[in-house]
């Protein structure tokens, strides 16, 4: 995964959930709204303050983790 300059990680918002740019609209919520249909051009008027990229990069960003596996992890004996 390349570097994300614009998807945050904050304890302090939005309880520590992948953000765009430190604001209080999640990854999440991004990957939701156009899962339901709505465009680019519906998010970016719902969110005045996103810009086309955040969109871009939040999708790169769901489709890396989706492709990510956790492997749990054997106990010491």
């Amino acid at each position: 995964m390349r570097q994300l300059q614009r998807i945050t990680f904050d304890p302090n918002i939005m309880g520590g959930k992948p953000c765009i740019r430190g604001m209080r609209v999640t990854v999440g919520t991004v990957v939701g709204l156009l899962a339901t249909g709505h465009s680019k051009a519906e998010i970016l008027k719902l969110y005045p303050y996103l810009e086309a990229p955040d969109i871009d990069e939040a999708l790169s960003y769901a489709a890396w983790r989706a492709e990510e596996m956790e492997i749990p992890l054997e106990p010491v004996s």
